[in-house]
């Protein structure tokens, strides 16, 4: 009871102290017009890519364990596996810089719809070579190293596509249609992780472990890049984004490397993203992806309890991207912020403190409130796409997401596992922490510090 009184007297307080005035009403609703034919397809579109792709990009760690078995020696301790086999996997999240900086350079100079196709294309190739490729016992060590090199080439895709993927969508909705548009495509791409997650238990119920090494593990490797393949076919029926072919037209693009443009002009921009990427990364690594091992091991919760409740939180997950998205055109952005970053502290905290003990049914609705308020990582990209001016807009994004996201994601599961050594609920503090931070970056007046947000009616086309 406490705990309800307390969201109530939260939102109460939330929405009374960030009620808009009329002013502020008109500023986030420019020049209001529904979402025609072409909007829902580009947001459907835009957003089954991302799910395939990001599905590609996930579905390794769901089948870590038997790769490791595969390919690497038999005679390698089983300590030494996973930690060879999970230095692959954060491979793809240091190449994601270097990836995303590239692709956002020809994305600023070329053109988004370019750039969003090759990214995804850049995905499917690795992901089908991986379900094809021989294993340890038929190539010996250039097995791993084989894996190791598709993995970085996913890592470069991945960090060109939801940059890329931001930017495309927030540049074709109506202005009024902003926050709902990036949290629709940001739902696409969390879905990602679910239909991972799907898979993997359809795979672990359908077959035995020994058909699983022998030949079930390729399934989902290829299904993924046949996926792909299509989504690349799929993407031609996009068109550019209006901004981009008006600043074309006006010979606006940038003339100089845009990274350098970005690393002179917006260092303050890049620092705001990099920290609403810091509270994206956190409440994605250790909430959704990190929590159902948490779960097993320090809470003693069977697997496919643990399973089940995750599948249940990364599906609200998905639908609170969309909700966070629309509220952010309803009463905007700061208030969001505020609801969302501070909900999601309270509902973890409540999540873990209740968590010896717990029930089936209340695992999975605390874990599926949990989940709900994850999706106000939506705000991230809104934030994001903003602070950039259209010239260097894809360059920016990319740089400090992806910087940001290698530093943070990489660290954040250390950290973490570090901390839980000395206290049981070290997650729900730092998903309260990282929640703080996002909330501050929403009230701190950032004008005062240079930092000035794109108006998104100034770029557009009258």
């Amino acid at each position: 009871m406490l705990i309800a009184a307390g969201f109530f007297v939260f939102f109460c307080s939330a929405f009374s102290l960030f009620a808009m005035t009329p002013a502020d009403s008109a500023a986030v609703h420019p020049a209001a017009r529904p979402l025609d034919r072409n909007d829902y397809k580009t947001l459907g579109l835009a957003a089954l890519g991302g799910t395939l792709e990001f599905y590609d990009f996930v579905i390794f760690v769901f089948f870590a364990v038997t790769l490791g078995h595969l390919f690497f020696p038999p005679s390698m301790p089983g300590w030494l596996v996973q930690l060879q086999t999970l230095g692959i996997f954060a491979a793809g999240y240091l190449a994601r810089p270097v990836g995303g900086i590239i692709i956002a350079h020809f994305g600023d100079k070329l053109g988004r719809k370019k750039m969003f196709t090759l990214s995804i294309l850049l995905m499917s190739v690795p992901t089908f070579v991986i379900g094809v490729m021989p294993t340890y016992a038929s190539i010996g060590i250039a097995a791993p190293l084989l894996l190791l090199a598709m993995r970085v080439l996913q890592g470069a895709a991945i960090g060109g596509e939801m940059p890329g993927a931001w930017v495309f969508v927030a540049e074709h909705v109506p202005a009024n249609r902003y926050g709902f548009g990036i949290g629709t495509l940001t739902a696409g791409i969390t879905g990602g992780i679910l239909l991972g997650s799907l898979i993997a238990i359809f795979i672990n119920r359908t077959f035995a472990p020994e058909e699983i090494l022998n030949y079930a593990w390729r399934i989902p490797f290829i299904i993924g890049g046949v996926f792909g393949f299509v989504s690349v076919y799929l993407r031609r029926f996009l068109g550019e984004t209006p901004v981009f072919k008006e600043l074309a037209a006006k010979r606006a693009l940038a003339r100089e490397l845009p990274v350098k443009t970005v690393l002179r002009e917006h260092r303050q921009a890049c620092l705001v993203t990099a920290g609403m990427t810091w509270s994206l990364s956190t409440a994605v690594v250790v909430l959704i992806l990190m929590t159902p091992t948490l779960l097993q091991t320090q809470y003693g919760i069977s697997i496919p309890s643990s399973l089940v409740a995750n599948c249940v939180a990364t599906l609200m997950l998905t639908l609170g991207c969309v909700l966070f998205g629309w509220l952010t055109d309803k009463i905007g952005t700061r208030p969001t912020l505020v609801v969302g970053w501070g909900g999601l502290a309270i509902a973890s905290y409540w999540f873990f403190a209740n968590l010896p003990g717990i029930t089936h049914e209340s695992l999975v609705f605390h874990y599926g409130l949990v989940g709900l308020f994850c999706g106000v990582i939506a705000t991230m990209p809104i934030v994001g796409t903003r602070a950039f001016p259209p010239a260097i807009r894809f360059s920016g994004l990319s740089f400090a997401y992806n910087v940001a996201y290698a530093i943070f994601g990489g660290f954040t599961p250390v950290l973490t596992q570090l901390w839980l050594q000395q206290d049981r609920m070290a997650a729900a503090y730092y998903v309260g922490g990282v929640s703080i931070l996002a909330i501050l970056i929403g009230l701190i007046p950032l004008a005062a510090f240079g930092w000035k947000p794109v108006r998104e009616e100034d770029a557009r086309p009258a």
